[in-house]
């Protein structure tokens, strides 16, 4: 019930999210000449850089890969992924504490603040993939029908990385280091993740342990999708479902016992 009613309050506050992701979506550009050239400029310099380089320079190589463009692809799936997960999880972390002006002075559902940085952060994103899809397309390696797949597959991991933000975003609140300690934390967490690097040249030791890592089945799917084309393991989706359940369960507990402490603790 609580929840539902927590819910319900966000729902009648949807114009309020809309208008919110909006703003914050066009301030990326006000103020510049080439306007909304910038949304694309990054994303685009990333798949360009990671093309040129590993494609023309470095030229590694993929096991069971033909194309010149395999590692650069199993490259971008996994950086792009990675990178809703960063920036969910960082503005996720700070997003009471930056909007402690907010908070104070006009009243609405405190919840609407995560669920503006999911929104926004996914929006970004998809941009992103649209670019991504372009090179694809340009590279003939599209996977087709099998996309699709992409969409439950990162539903787990916005589940997994809400219900870890929405819990230390409201720690934040009264120990200003966690979020410090959040950027850290993503940093190392890039590295134990096989992204850049292919887990089969780990030694035995230590691929045993990504298993407990719920970013790899997560990575792991998504660049299975889109370099090898291949519908994901569900069954590997399972432990960071399930972790995410979890911690979405205890941010949402531990934001409805503090709610009424967060405004006077800003």
């Amino acid at each position: 019930m609580v929840t539902a009613q927590m819910f319900a309050e966000v729902w009648e506050r949807r114009d309020f999210i809309l208008s919110s992701v909006k703003r914050e979506f066009a301030a990326r550009w006000i103020g510049t000449q080439l306007g909304p050239f910038w949304l694309i400029a990054q994303p685009l310099a990333t798949i360009v850089i990671f093309t040129v380089i590993f494609v023309n320079i470095m030229r590694p190589g993929m096991p069971a890969h033909e194309s010149k463009f395999a590692y650069s692809i199993y490259l971008c799936a996994g950086v792009l992924v990675y990178s809703l997960f960063s920036e969910m999880l960082a503005r996720s972390v700070a997003v009471f504490v930056e909007n402690a002006n907010l908070l104070k002075k006009i009243y609405f559902p405190k919840l609407c603040l995560p669920i503006i940085v999911m929104v926004s952060s996914l929006l970004n994103f998809a941009v992103t993939m649209i670019l991504f899809a372009g090179f694809l397309v340009l590279a003939g390696a599209f996977p087709g029908w099998v996309v699709l797949c992409a969409v439950p597959v990162l539903a787990v991991l916005v589940v997994f990385t809400m219900g870890l933000g929405m819990l230390l975003a409201c720690i934040n609140v009264f120990y200003r280091d966690v979020q410090q300690m959040v950027q850290v934390l993503v940093q190392f967490w890039f590295w134990l993740t096989p992204i850049v690097y292919l887990p089969a040249t780990l030694p035995d030791r230590v691929a045993a342990l990504l298993g407990w890592n719920p970013l790899f089945p997560v990575i792991r799917a998504c660049q299975g999708i889109f370099l090898d084309q291949a519908v994901p393991d569900w069954s590997s989706l399972v432990y960071p479902g399930l972790l995410g359940l979890f911690f979405s369960g205890l941010g949402i507990l531990a934001f409805y016992r503090l709610q009424g402490e967060i405004v006077d603790a800003l």
